[in-house]
């Protein structure tokens, strides 16, 4: 059999598929990866991809989505996970799926087995519980099956070293997260002045910004001035959270929620109506993992994880919103105006 093979098996699947095989066996993944692995799945859509790879002019394409920032999962394959507790396991976990390919013989099993298989293996071969790898083993198939094994193999395995936080263990990661900040002696009697931490982690690092009780995410970090977010990514005019138009209109500030979903406000009509133009998955949860930041409003600490890009693809993708007008409402944002009403009115 050659090594094509598993590519193949793997590429049978729809994204909807896969999202289920993911969902089966979320309850097996550690809750420190939890929600991380079903992230990943939304920050590097199948289907995305697939729609990506049949365009040829990608300046047109850019222009066409309202794409911002590193989209290209081929460029991330070693960094795209830096986010999930299990990238400290990637380099064995990549020769394993490398492995694999050799030895691949094109067997009939369910998607979900195959994943459970390999990470078992992983996690022999570690001597880890299997739920620390098995986030991390169904991320490196996914990322085999959309950048192909070439470019898969090609990439070094790099790792980053842990630091802060992450560099303890998975239980102590998990409840650090789940802790609210001290009030203070007096702190029973705060009420709308309550002041908490949203913990952040994006491609290039991790740090903390306060927000105040009933406040939403985005505006919490357009206050922090600690350095020249700017500088680390064009999209971030305020704060490490990048951020357009403040009313759900760019997409630009979608983001990941790690732990700490359940102290964030409800979805409202617009910010889901808004997530199917744009093309980002959400679940329909009342609090979903998947937020726009402009949106959403803490009532205690969250960790979040910010996508390295953003764009407008839902009708071209996926074709299932209707035409909305678009209402951005900050200076910085009329540049985008025509460009995010035409991607949203588009049909083909």
């Amino acid at each position: 059999m050659s090594t094509g093979d598993l590519q193949s098996y793997l590429t049978r699947f729809s994204e909807s598929e896969w999202l289920s095989a993911v969902d089966s066996i979320k309850s097996d993944i550690h809750e420190v990866d939890r929600n991380a692995t079903q992230i990943w799945f939304r920050f590097y859509p199948l289907e995305f991809r697939r729609f990506l790879q049949k365009q040829q002019d990608e300046s047109d394409l850019r222009r066409s989505l309202g794409l911002l920032g590193d989209y290209d999962l081929g460029e991330q394959v070693d960094t795209s996970h830096r986010f999930l507790y299990g990238h400290r396991f990637w380099k064995v976990v990549k020769a394993a799926i490398e492995a694999e390919a050799e030895v691949f013989a094109g067997q009939d099993l369910a998607l979900l087995d195959e994943i459970r298989e390999v990470a078992q293996n992983i996690a022999e071969k570690l001597k880890v519980d299997v739920s620390l790898v098995l986030g991390i083993t169904s991320v490196g198939f996914m990322t085999l099956n959309q950048v192909g094994l070439e470019k898969f193999k090609a990439a070094a395995g790099e790792v980053e070293k842990p630091s802060g936080s992450m560099a303890k263990s998975a239980d102590q990661i998990v409840a650090e997260r789940k802790k609210d900040d001290s009030q203070g002696l007096l702190g029973f009697l705060r009420t709308v002045d309550k002041r908490y931490s949203i913990g952040w982690i994006d491609k290039d690092g991790s740090g903390k910004f306060r927000i105040i009780n009933d406040e939403e995410i985005a505006s919490a970090s357009a206050r922090n001035q600690s350095q020249n977010w700017r500088a680390r990514d064009e999209r971030c005019w305020e704060g490490v959270v990048p951020v357009e138009c403040r009313s759900a209109s760019c997409g630009t500030c979608w983001i990941g929620v790690l732990a700490g979903q359940e102290k964030l406000s409800e979805v409202a009509r617009r910010e889901r109506h808004r997530m199917k133009v744009f093309g980002y998955n959400q679940p329909d949860d009342e609090k979903p993992f998947l937020r726009l930041a402009c949106q959403a409003k803490a009532f205690g600490n969250a960790t979040i994880v910010i996508p390295p890009w953003n764009g407008v693809f839902g009708k071209k993708v996926y074709g299932n919103v209707e035409d909305l007008e678009l209402e951005p409402v900050t200076t910085s944002a009329q540049k985008l105006r025509e460009t995010l009403a035409k991607v949203a009115s588009t049909d083909d």
